[in-house]
């Protein structure tokens, strides 16, 4: 019996909400797998544009019931069919009854998803017809599986940890398409399995070739020791020439391997011992003596002091002091030793520059700048002051560690004697300096892909690697492995006792998601107080398979089970503080390949970035949201010709014809982390002298900052202590969803003794179709209470939050908040995205304050505190106690700068834009300012803007508090294309609910709409010249509530002035579309350029009412 077209087995929610909305009847239903309870499903029923989910649990005996209300008689069925069967007749506790199954599209994970080797046939469906989870069946009663598919299931079984991807594709394919043939002649009385020994041939045809290379290495050792021995014989010599070999013949080349083997040690062990008895020869000793560890050497540099003196610096980091020398000075003017060193300051606009600010007495500091060659050695002197510090600290525990990430696709073949380059981070692209280059780091992560190495002889060859560069001996911390893909952690021995809750998984996407030639290994630990995750992974390849990337993505997202259990419902990207995704996710190019080998060679490498699959994919929001990757500025590193690091083999010569393999940056190092956390990429490259594969391995290094096991500075005492508490003044919620479910909020954290959640939401409207707004007030919102009361431990905790539905206990989105900004007796407003299974459903925005006792004030600065840029942060409240926060650092030019235009849910909050609504000329001058720590200009979300029923958004005279950085707002890309939550996706929804007033209320009905400032504004507009910065001046206008005639829709084009839809799309729309507007003369009035060029608004900076900004 085939499974019902109606299961959709683990599509999520979202996606499940997007089909019915699709199916747009009354009625049409679907059934997928619980996100919160195991074994268990979710009925999707739409009806009346909503859609209605109904839990289907299994009970001890494995019936299934659809969950009822307390004192309602569940009714209860054997198997799913005859459930779904009952419930398409009325009356049966239904909004309305089953009638339109809304049929499973066919599986992505049935596609080939090797592209390269053309086999393009599916292991069988990932879900056996009639299968069953648990006790739970789809068919009733079960059919028993066809012989093929009990042969797939055991190759499952037997393949989990083979690296022979190749070998079990070909099994797969026979075991799906011809075993029958197979049976069918077995039938008829034919004994010979025609298909098999056809499968097996193929299979074995690499093994041939193999065998021939060895047994002529072989022979030739042999007639070394023993020239006239040959195994072979004369007849067998001509089946080895033969063009079609067979399986006889590979069984005889087999036995001649075995021969030689069995026969060869033997027979050279003993020409050995004739040869010394006979020449009385002294053996050398084998034993060579280990690497001695070497301290740092003292470093120089050349820089530039003032307009034009120039100097010397030398660095010593085991004597820890920098001594400066004037050119033609032969005594040094100056040492300057590490503790008498106050601040490192990197100047922006100069990338080159630094300046070096120290005490020379008590009394006074001075500062000195310094212009170097290159940014390149400003960095690499920037990072030998901070191992000097490190060094000579008199801290228990580090505050910063470096971290290594390597990613290398090996191409099934051994790697070169020397990974020395890969290894310290030489080659091309943004590289390590070579006065730093050989410095070890703390911890180091090495993926590779195609490694055709044993697991045991690839951990050994990476440590006896690391120990002749780096004379250490490194620990190793876990290694994962998925058939050839494989991950290795390895820190340094003093930080072997800080490395705990090691955790491993790995996840198959290959052929039906059964096979491992394709997934993803993942390890997870925590570093004392800091929790660290990677990925590795190989995605599917083929430039035409970007939507099976997109979908090995999401998989491997929602299966691998990594981090703390108790998080294990968070999306996985929000469980740790740093999560590292790399590999050869196979993302290619979108470009002939003539232009991209003229681009390479000019080496116009952001043309060929424009059109890479993997950067047009973050910018729709389909994969990776809010990972960042550093700057790329070294070649594309696939498809090379093995050998040669000089041209591309972009040609691949196949029996089906010529495939082309653009050159593409295949290989990538992603990542992401909390808010407010300490995180910088030194350097992101590739190697140019290991020519093994046709990939070139890639390597990134990283500062992160980490924390400590906390243990408090006083001795709790008899007497009760005065505890720190999070309070909650109000939240309000916008989700993507047509579910009119309530719901409430789930608090995690690790400085909570257990979650807490909130009573449900207060609140609740859906103006906008597809979009769900809720609120939560203080009264129901939970006080939480911290394991520790010390502001220097609560400025490093986060608080996860998850909304939850009171009826499926579903999630609707998940965000991180970071506390150290909320610290302070006043409460300060937060603003984040929600996401959930890696796709973002909607935002979160409210107001809250951590309070910390006086006395529990005390804090430190941190190691990587003291290295800032040139601006300077306001000093902070006089009520807000001071907390160390990480240096303002700027975002790498290859993302753009935050902005918030993407979200409809923002829209929702802050209304259309004033500036199109008042229909102003133009915007008055305020001057520029960038945003600083702790300045916050007054809201204008006042009290009196009217909130849903009631529920106050912001607390009476919040609005002259300075509002923090919070949660940041950081998009990785802009939002155009195909996104799931685009402005154009607002517009067009707003369209639809105006098309509708006129049925609901007549055409003079109208409606209050609530306006701010510059809520919803076009992208932003970029700086000539300068890549990654925006414009900042600013739209004000008045708050307060604007008329809108729901009767009346205008389009751009019917504003009268050109620039409407010109400026729209030059500033990033897709493309024009209608807007709800006040009456067209209102705005051919004021004019409408300002809809082009004002900026957007800034989550966390917000204007006062009134105009002026402080």
């Amino acid at each position: 019996m085939a499974a019902a077209s109606w299961y959709h087995r683990d599509i999520s929610r979202v996606v499940a909400e997007d089909l019915l909305a699709k199916a747009g009847r009354d009625g049409c239903f679907l059934v997928r797998d619980s996100e919160s309870v195991a074994g268990a499903y979710a009925l999707c029923l739409l009806f009346q544009r909503h859609v209605h989910t109904y839990r289907i649990l299994p009970d001890d005996e494995g019936l299934l019931s659809v969950q009822t209300i307390q004192g309602i008689q569940a009714k209860c069925f054997r198997t799913l069919p005859d459930l779904i069967g009952a419930y398409q007749q009325p009356n049966n506790g239904l909004v309305t009854p089953l009638l339109y199954p809304v049929h499973r599209p066919r599986d992505a994970a049935d596609e080939d998803s090797d592209g390269e080797d053309g086999r393009g046939n599916p292991a069988g469906s990932a879900v056996p017809a009639g299968g069953h989870r648990g006790s739970t069946g789809l068919g009733a009663p079960p059919a028993r599986p066809h012989i093929s598919q009990q042969l797939q299931l055991r190759l499952q079984e037997q393949v989990h940890s083979s690296p022979a991807s190749d070998f079990m594709g070909f099994m797969a394919e026979y075991l799906t398409q011809h075993l029958q043939l197979d049976l069918e002649a077995l039938r008829n009385g034919h004994l010979q399995l025609r298909h098999l020994s056809t499968a097996l041939v193929t299979a074995c045809r690499a093994l041939h070739r193999r065998i021939d290379f060895t047994l002529a290495g072989l022979e030739t050792l042999a007639r070394v020791f023993d020239p006239p021995v040959s195994p072979r014989s004369p007849a067998r010599e001509q089946g080895f020439l033969a063009s079609d070999p067979d399986l006889e013949l590979l069984l005889n080349k087999i036995s001649a391997v075995n021969h030689l083997l069995s026969s060869l040690e033997k027979k050279v062990l003993r020409s050995l011992q004739e040869t010394v008895s006979r020449h009385n020869l002294a053996l050398p000793s084998l034993a060579a003596p280990p690497p001695a560890t070497k301290p740092l050497a003292v470093q120089c540099f050349e820089v530039k002091v003032g307009k034009s003196q120039r100097a010397a610096l030398r660095v010593d980091v085991e004597l820890g002091t920098v001594t400066v020398t004037k050119k033609g000075s032969g005594s040094p003017e100056e040492i300057i030793p590490q503790d008498k060193i106050l601040q490192l300051i990197k100047y922006q606009s100069v990338q080159s520059k630094v300046r070096l600010v120290y005490d020379r007495d008590p009394q006074r500091s001075l500062s000195k700048d310094f212009v170097f060659p290159s940014a390149r050695k400003r960095e690499a002197f920037c990072q030998l002051l901070q191992l000097m510090k490190i060094q000579h600290s008199n801290l228990d525990e580090p505050d910063l560690i470096s971290v290594y990430v390597g990613t290398w696709n090996m191409g099934s073949a051994p790697p070169p004697r020397s990974l020395a380059s890969w290894l310290t981070s030489r080659g091309l692209g943004r590289t390590q300096d070579e006065t730093t280059a050989c410095i070890p780091h703390d911890i180091y992560v090495i993926g590779t892909q195609e490694n055709s190495l044993g697991d045991r002889e690839w951990v050994e060859f990476l440590r006896a690697s690391l120990k002749t560069l780096m004379a250490i001996d490194y620990r190793v911390v876990a290694l994962q492995c998925l058939w050839s893909i494989k991950m290795v952690v390895l820190v340094k021995p003093e930080h072997e006792r800080r490395i705990s809750h090691v955790h491993t998984s790995s996840v198959k996407t290959g052929i039906a998601n059964t096979l491992g030639n394709k997934g993803a290994v993942g390890i997870s630990f925590l570093f004392n107080g800091t929790s660290f995750g990677f990925v590795n992974c190989h995605l599917a390849s083929g430039s035409e398979k970007t939507h099976r990337r997109n979908q090995n993505y999401s998989d491997i997202l929602r299966s691998l089970a990594l981090g703390d259990k108790r998080l294990s419902a968070f999306d996985l990207t929000l469980r740790f503080t740093h999560l590292f995704w790399f590999g050869d996710l196979n993302y290619r190019l979108d470009m002939d390949v003539q232009d991209i080998l003229s681009h390479v060679t000019k080496k116009e490498f952001g043309v060929l970035l424009a059109v890479d699959q993997l950067t047009l994919e973050r910018e729709k929001n389909k994969v990776f949201l809010q990972f960042r990757e550093g700057d790329i500025s070294f070649p594309p590193t696939y498809r090379y010709e093995r050998g040669s690091r000089d041209s591309y083999m972009w040609q691949k010569f196949k029996t089906t014809g010529v495939r082309i393999n653009v050159p593409s940056w295949c290989d990538r190092i992603l990542w992401k982390s909390h808010p407010e956390t300490h995180l910088v990429c030194n350097s992101y490259g590739c190697t140019d002298d290991i020519v093994t594969s046709d990939h070139s391995p890639v390597f990134a290094t990283f500062e992160v900052g980490v924390t400590s096991q906390f243990v408090p500075k006083s001795a709790p005492g008899s007497s009760p202590e005065p505890l720190a508490c999070i309070e909650w003044d109000s939240i309000e919620v916008i989700v993507k969803t047509a579910s009119r479910s309530k719901c409430y909020i789930e608090f995690h954290s690790y400085c909570l003794e257990e979650a807490q959640r909130s009573g449900e939401n207060n609140s609740q409207s859906c103006d906008v179709p597809g979009f769900l707004r809720m609120g939560w007030s203080a009264k129901q919102l939970p006080m939480l209470n911290p394991i520790l009361s010390d502001l220097e431990y609560l400025g490093d905790q986060h608080l996860l939050l998850s909304i939850k539905g009171v009826e499926s206990c579903e999630s609707y989105g998940e965000c991180c908040i970071a506390m150290r900004s909320m610290i302070g007796s006043t409460a300060q407003q937060f603003e984040t995205f929600l996401f959930h299974r890696g796709e973002e459903t909607g935002s979160m925005r409210g107001w809250m304050k951590v309070r910390v006792p006086k006395e529990r004030h005390s804090t430190r600065e941190r190691l990587y505190e003291w290295i800032s840029f040139e601006e300077e942060d306001d000093a902070p409240a006089a009520d807000t106690p001071p907390c160390p926060k990480p240096p303002l650092r700027s975002r790498p030019h290859s993302l753009p700068e935050a902005s918030s235009y993407t979200n409809p849910a923002y829209f929702i909050f802050e209304g259309l834009p004033t500036a199109w609504a008042l229909g102003t000329g133009e915007a008055p001058s305020v001057p520029a300012e960038s945003p600083t720590w702790g300045q916050r200009p007054r809201s204008p979300l006042r009290a009196r803007v009217p909130s849903p029923r009631g529920c106050l958004l912001s607390p009476p005279g919040a609005g002259r508090q300075k509002r923090p950085k919070s949660a940041v707002l950081e998009r990785d890309a802009p939002a155009m294309g195909d996104c799931s939550l685009t402005a154009l996706h607002m517009a067009s929804c707003l369209s639809q609910l105006e098309r509708l007033a006129p049925e609901r209320a007549g055409h003079s009905h109208k409606v209050q709409l609530r306006q701010t400032h510059s809520a919803l504004e076009p992208p932003p507009r970029r700086s000539p010249g300068v890549p990654g910065r925006t414009t900042d001046a600013r739209q004000h206008g008045h708050p307060g509530e604007w008329p809108c005639d729901r009767s009346r829709s205008v389009g751009l084009g019917h504003l009268g002035v050109q620039q409407g839809e010109e400026g729209l799309c030059a500033h990033g729309w897709d493309g024009p579309e209608f807007f709800r507007y006040p009456p067209a003369p209102e705005l051919a009035a004021g004019g409408s350029e300002q809809a082009g060029t004002a900026a957007p608004r800034v989550p966390g900076r917000a204007p006062r009412p009134g105009g002026d900004e402080r």
